[in-house]
């Protein structure tokens, strides 16, 4: 049997390379830092691998490094939860959505995939592409767009931006070009998202000044909040929109919908697919996007 490096070694590497500092570990770990480098440099002999490159008092992480912490991490976890005794022990399952997704849409729904599955910690992460998925120890990305061919991933549905407003405004005038605009900063995938004036051209409307006019948010879900209030006409995904229309706090402005450039899609790392927990909540949430980008009112 291939000898084990020193278990306590490989905590301390853990400890200091999770935190980013000898000293930060030393206090976790209650013992000295010059411990912690010495218990580090065991480990470095013993495995035949560098874990830190040491420069000017300053310790970054090799490539070898980066690549056992978050496994480290993640084992150091199981430890303790059977440390702790198996009632103690709680699956746990780290999701990045993008930042108007976290805010509202997945965060009103997850209390149904709870139910259904039982006890479980869920770290919910709002996050921009690219996400650091090994530093972070994300099990599963939805993202627009397929940012991650380094990891598996799969499209699940694709979805169109619908002009949506509250109701008492299409009561005011019968033409969307009489009303106000409410403008979405789309952030990095800003390109792929079609603006206003795309929309007014492929209705074959000339927008003039006013497609420069109006409200301008920097996320979908401050944009969808602001149409609910009543302060103008939002371009909206459908997978966000759905609901609010179905409860008819918003409805559509005109008949009209561009289709997304990209599908959303899920992507799961490889050290996380084998999960049960993992495909649970992949089955979950792709029936979830599904049901709000079919929802008939947006037929």
């Amino acid at each position: 049997m291939t000898a084990l490096p020193s278990l306590r070694g490989l905590q301390a590497f853990e400890a200091a390379a999770r935190s980013g500092s000898f000293a930060a570990a030393a206090d976790e770990l209650s013992i000295s830092a010059a411990a912690v480098s010495q218990l580090i440099r065991t480990v470095e002999e013993q495995m035949s691998r560098k874990l830190f490159h040491r420069v000017n008092r300053r310790v970054v992480l090799t490539e070898a490094g980066v690549e056992m912490l978050p496994r480290l991490t993640l084992a150091f976890r199981e430890i303790g939860s059977i440390a702790r005794g198996s009632d103690a022990f709680r699956p746990r399952l780290v999701v990045s959505v993008p930042p108007s997704m976290a805010m509202g849409w997945l965060s009103e729904r997850l209390a149904g995939f709870v139910a259904s599955h039982g006890a479980v910690d869920i770290s919910l992460r709002g996050d921009d592409d690219p996400v650091p998925f090994d530093r972070e120890l994300i099990d599963i990305r939805l993202s627009f767009g397929p940012h991650y061919r380094e990891h598996p991933s799969e499209e699940i549905v694709r979805d169109a931006v619908y002009p949506v407003c509250a109701p008492e405004l299409t009561a005011k005038t019968d033409s969307l070009a009489g009303l106000p605009l409410i403008h979405t900063d789309w952030g990095p995938t800003g390109a792929s998202f079609p603006s206003w004036r795309t929309w007014f051209e492929a209705a074959g409307i000339e927008p003039g000044r006013t497609v420069q006019r109006g409200l301008s948010a920097n996320s979908s879900r401050a944009a969808l909040d602001l149409a609910i209030s009543g302060l103008g006409v939002a371009l909206a995904q459908g997978i966000y929109c759905a609901g609010a229309l179905e409860l008819g706090r918003l409805v559509r402005a005109n008949a009209l919908s561009i289709a997304l450039r990209q599908p959303y899609c899920l992507t799961i790392p490889e050290r996380s697919a084998r999960r049960d927990l993992v495909a649970a909540f992949r089955n979950w949430l792709i029936e979830e996007c599904r049901r709000s980008v079919g929802s008939p009112v947006l037929g």
